[in-house]
C-alpha cells in the first residue's frame, strides 16, 4: 500500500500550552499561549489518490471570536471532492424522513363498526335489494374496505453504498459550497451563549450551525454555550448522516473528525469483502 505525505495543523493538546497567572484583584484566570504560526506537522494518507489533487482547507481556530488561520489541511478527494450525485442524496434524504415515520390513520372495517347485527329486511318478498347487515361496506355508515390501518410503518432498509456515497456527496457539496469549515477543535475560553453567536456572526457561518468531533463527550463550555440555541447542535462523527448536514447551513469538522472520517469511509470504499459484509443489509433494502 502507497502513501502520501500531507500536512496539516497539530491537535489542540499538542499546541496549546496554559500560563496560570492572577490579576490584581486576585482573581485566578488561564491564558492561552500558542507557538509561532504556521503549527505543521505530517501525517499519512491511506489509499492516496491516483488521478485526483487533494483539495485543501484552512484550519482555523475557536478560541477568539475573530478568525486565525493556523494551518492548511489536505482533505481526500474520494470523500470530499466527488462529483455530488443529488439523486442518491435525495435517496438519503427519503430514507431518513420515511423510516422513523408510522402512520396512525384508522378506519373501521364492518366488524368493527356499532350495529348491524340484524338482517335489515327479508330476503324474499319486499321487492328491494338483498342485504345481510346495515354496517356492509355499500352501506353509508357501514365498514371501509381497503381503507388505512394503524400503525403503518414505512421502515425500509438503504443499499449500504447509497448511504456511503450520499455521506461522499453530502461532504462534497459542503466543501464546494464553502459551507465545510475545519477546526483545530471545540475549545472555547467561556460557556457565555453570546460568545459563541458573535463567533458565528463574525465568521458568517450562517444561521444554523452543525459542529461535530469524533468524540460523543464534547467541550463543557461549547456543551454549554450551545445549549440555549436550537440552531448550534453538537453531534459525534459516527452519527454524522446526510439529513443533519443539508438541515444546518454550515458544517464545521474538527482535525480529529475529518481523521475518523476519511478512515472509516476510505475503508470501506477499499474493503475487499464489501459484498460479504453487505449481506446482512439485503433484507428490505432498495
Amino acid at each position: 500500500m502507497q502513501s502520501q505525505t500531507v500536512s496539516y495543523t497539530t491537535k489542540a493538546s499538542e499546541r496549546f500550552s496554559f500560563i496560570k497567572y492572577y490579576t490584581l484583584a486576585g482573581e485566578q484566570t488561564m491564558a492561552t499561549v500558542r507557538p509561532p504560526l504556521p503549527i505543521i506537522s505530517s501525517r499519512k494518507l491511506t489509499f492516496p489518490p491516483k488521478f485526483k489533487a487533494p483539495r485543501q482547507a484552512w484550519v482555523s481556530n475557536m478560541d477568539t471570536v475573530e478568525e486565525e488561520k493556523l494551518g492548511l489541511i489536505d482533505l481526500h478527494p474520494e470523500v470530499f471532492a466527488e462529483r455530488p450525485r443529488v439523486d442518491i442524496i435525495h435517496e438519503n434524504i427519503r430514507w431518513q424522513r420515511l423510516y422513523r415515520h408510522v402512520s396512525y390513520a384508522n378506519t373501521k372495517v364492518r366488524y368493527e363498526v356499532r350495529g348491524g347485527g340484524k338482517k335489515p329486511r327479508p330476503q324474499k318478498g319486499s321487492g328491494r335489494s338483498r342485504h345481510g347487515s346495515i354496517r356492509s361496506p355499500i352501506w353509508k355508515g357501514g365498514g371501509v374496505v381497503h381503507g388505512p390501518r394503524s400503525p403503518t410503518p414505512y421502515f425500509y432498509m438503504l443499499s449500504f453504498n447509497a448511504r456511503l456515497n450520499g455521506l461522499r456527496s453530502t461532504l462534497s457539496a459542503k466543501l464546494a459550497q464553502d459551507d465545510l469549515h475545519v477546526v483545530d477543535s471545540l475549545d472555547i475560553p467561556t460557556d457565555d451563549p453570546s460568545y459563541l453567536e458573535k463567533l458565528v456572526e463574525e465568521r458568517g457561518w450562517g444561521p444554523a450551525v452543525l459542529f461535530v468531533d469524533d468524540n460523543d463527550i464534547m467541550p463543557l463550555n461549547i456543551t454549554a454555550a450551545s445549549d440555549s440555541y436550537g440552531h448550534y447542535n453538537l453531534m459525534p462523527v459516527y452519527g454524522l448522516n446526510v439529513y443533519s448536514m443539508l438541515k444546518h447551513h454550515t458544517l464545521v469538522l474538527t482535525l480529529a473528525a475529518v481523521e475518523r472520517l476519511e478512515e472509516r469511509l476510505l475503508f470501506h470504499l477499499n474493503r475487499n469483502d464489501a459484498a460479504v459484509a453487505g449481506q446482512k443489509y439485503k433484507l428490505d433494502s432498495v
